[in-house]
């Protein structure tokens, strides 16, 4: 077993086929790290958790684990609560170091790949020109991970020449799916194409698509074509490898210029400079069998806005 061995660090979901996906492309991403030890966690809802996939790898001689988000923006989760993960297996193994990547962000390959999903789903003969692009994000109470979205679909709006797009979210943010394609379906265009910015499907990725076949009733003059998720595409593990490998080289630091922990943002002034609490460490493994025991809502949609959490 190498000394070295990396944790892919996943959210985790209530929907089997969401966890399917991930240990997919787990699996993906191991195969491209020969001599490396590896693992996979979550957060919550699946197993193995974070804190047993790390302690799987130390049981197995790593003595140097990377840690790399497995999700796609910088909000709560990697902001606050992977760190208190990570920061509290290494105070409890101090012969172990632990290193925590940055998220996969607005990165080329993550563009190209989505490019990629958009472009296969479109049918023949339909002109991107004549065409509105809807690019759907998670939605989170961090403006800096909304604005995520909003870049991505200028980026892809200009890139493959739509004649025009707009953004939504599956929740907490505004706008919602329902309302930005009934814009979008009132702008005089005969296309409309959904694009979940999603690594995995689930909950909300489903709920997209029926949301999608919902306004699609309501505006029969006007084609829905829906596109799927990132996934597995090769450019995507792609990003997971870069990410690895700027970690092993070096501690990657996290573009904290946006974030309302750290800088007093508009609007959430009050959050900046709170102190760090962990969301996750009262779920950790919960779901597959016994998701009942847990009453708070949490889950893949999360309904609700997230706690501040900020990071230390």
């Amino acid at each position: 077993m190498t000394e070295t061995g990396v944790v892919l660090c996943g959210h985790g979901s209530r929907d089997p086929e969401a966890i399917a996906e991930f240990e997919r492309l787990a699996a993906a991403l191991r195969a491209r790290l020969p001599g490396l030890g590896f693992a996979a966690g979550y957060l919550e809802f699946a197993r193995p958790t974070i804190h047993e996939a790390l302690s799987g790898l130390a049981a197995s001689a790593a003595r140097r684990i990377l840690a790399i988000p497995g999700m796609l923006f910088a909000a709560s989760h990697v902001k606050n609560d992977l760190p208190w993960e990570i920061n509290s297996f290494a105070a409890a193994n101090r012969g172990i170091e632990v290193v925590l990547g940055r998220d996969l962000a607005i990165d080329p390959k993550l563009l190209r790949a989505a490019a990629a999903r958009i472009a296969a789903a479109m049918p023949p003969g339909i002109a991107p020109a004549d065409t509105v692009l809807v690019v759907v994000g998670r939605g989170t109470n961090d403006p800096d991970a909304n604005s995520n979205i909003s870049k991505v679909a200028r980026m892809l709006w200009e890139g493959m020449g739509f004649g025009w797009a707009e953004t939504a979210y599956s929740g907490v943010a505004y706008p919602r799916v329902d309302q930005s394609l009934s814009r979008a379906a009132r702008l005089g265009f005969r296309h409309i194409v959904v694009f979940p910015y999603f690594l995995f499907t689930g909950v909300l990725v489903k709920r997209i698509y029926a949301q999608t076949d919902a306004v699609a009733n309501r505006f029969p003059s006007v084609e829905f074509v829906k596109a799927p998720y990132l996934g597995d595409h090769p450019a995507v593990l792609d990003a997971f490898c870069e990410r690895i490998a700027e970690l092993d080289r070096a501690q990657p630091a996290m573009n904290c210029q946006l974030c309302k922990y750290r800088t007093q943002i508009v609007g959430y002034e009050a959050d900046a400079g709170t102190p760090q609490a962990v969301h996750h460490h009262h779920v950790r493994g919960i779901g597959l069998g016994h998701a009942a025991e847990h009453s708070h809502p949490h889950g893949d949609d999360h309904p609700h806005p997230h706690h501040p959490h900020p990071h230390g």
